[in-house]
């Protein structure tokens, strides 16, 4: 038996009908299950960038949702006498992309019951926000890796004599070194090559968004008074925390450890300048969650057990990439389950002396519109190819 909250809850009542504290055993569960749903949910909202920077709506009733992507069409001088009935092209043309959701994601802990009653720490509310970030890191990764996917893909629309613009790949650098990536003046170029892109592709201004990792973001406020980034007001502790970087070329900039990054997440470490890894020293005891756990997300069954049906690519399909920018546009997100916590109960409990604690959220996502995704990369002179599987 499972008591589920889908975070929707606004208050907490306390008392019962003449204030005296409700000490029902149903009264606690429900209790602790806002309490694990509001810490959840924040540890989720915390972490989670990718979900309000694409297009993403929310499927109901069925495995997949159309998304519809429209072409351009043309303007012509009309002809006296001649009866308007629409371009004689058949304008615009209209292509369909189809998302499917992944298989269920999960993550869960057993909280046992003298555990917590020893613990002097909210051991159940750490717990919640620990699941929000497991699932915060899952849901980003997919969503980036579709925008790497986007960045190498023509576009959806293929009607003769229409071509529509495809995606962006721009090389950070001249000298085909993954150390380029760290370099704060190539980054500033490739933030104008990139916004010169979107802009000749027709894509529109608003919304655009950049994604790098945590130190390519510091290295460019490092050298705000040099590199011509557009916010100079910000200085002191404003700029140290991060907020001194507004924009480069109109693009807002976020930092992720989420992002493909030459072959790994957010980061890879290497002690000497070269063609496939960059130069950056390893601080030591980083732990197995940083640098090289990209999850293979190939659209088979994974060693863990996990299967996507949606197509996200693998480690070695990342070895040379080093940022993302993008419209909202450029891909769509479909989610059949937000973010929700459920708890056991009742028996359940009472039987293994503890409760589970579950996490859960159902998505998928795929590129929408190529020409608003744009892809960094450095080691290489080649762009990096599609994936296998598109």
């Amino acid at each position: 038996m499972a008591q589920q909250s889908t975070g929707n809850n606004s208050s907490v009542v306390w008392g019962g009908a003449n204030n005296a504290a409700d000490t029902t055993t149903d009264a606690r569960r429900n209790l602790y299950l806002k309490l694990f749903s509001g810490e959840m949910f924040k540890g989720f909202q915390r972490n989670t960038i990718a979900r309000d920077l694409v297009t993403k709506r929310t499927l109901k009733n069925g495995r997949s949702l159309q998304f519809i992507f429209t072409g351009r069409t043309k303007s012509e001088f009309h002809v006296p006498g001649r009866s308007i009935l629409g371009n004689d092209d058949k304008a615009p043309p209209v292509s369909e992309v189809t998302i499917e959701c992944d298989d269920l994601l999960i993550s869960s802990a057993f909280v046992y019951e003298l555990d917590e009653t020893l613990a002097h720490y909210d051991l159940r509310g750490e717990i919640s926000r620990k699941i929000g970030y497991a699932l915060a890191e899952n849901y980003d990764r997919r969503i980036f890796r579709a925008v790497s996917n986007a960045a190498r893909l023509q576009s959806p629309v293929t009607a003769t004599g229409f071509e529509e613009p495809g995606g962006t790949q721009i090389r950070v650098g001249t000298n085909a070194l993954a150390s380029d990536a760290y370099n704060s003046t190539f980054i500033v170029n490739a933030f104008y090559d990139a916004a010169a892109a979107l802009d000749e592709k027709g894509v529109g201004g608003e919304g655009r968004v950049a994604v790098l990792s945590p130190r390519q973001y510091y290295e460019l406020i490092q050298a705000v008074s040099t590199n011509g980034l557009i916010n100079r007001d910000e200085q002191g502790d404003g700029l140290q925390t991060g907020n001194g970087i507004i924009s480069i070329a109109g693009i807002k900039i976020y930092k992720s450890m989420n992002i493909p990054w030459f072959g790994a997440n957010g980061v890879k470490y290497g002690g000497t300048a070269g063609p496939s890894v960059p130069a950056l020293a390893d601080p030591g005891n980083t732990g197995s969650f940083i640098g090289d756990n990209m999850v293979d997300q190939d659209g088979a069954t994974t060693p863990s057990g996990q299967k996507t049906v949606n197509e996200y690519g693998t480690a070695a399909e990342f070895a040379n990439s080093c940022g993302l920018i993008f419209q909202k546009e450029a891909v769509g997100c479909v989610e059949a389950i937000g973010p929700q916590v459920q708890v056991t109960s009742g028996d359940v409990s009472v039987v293994y002396q503890g409760d589970v604690i579950l996490g859960r959220l159902a998505m998928g996502a795929k590129p929408l519109n190529p020409a608003a995704a744009v892809e960094l990369f450095a080691g290489t002179a080649t762009k990096p190819a599609k994936f296998v599987g598109t």
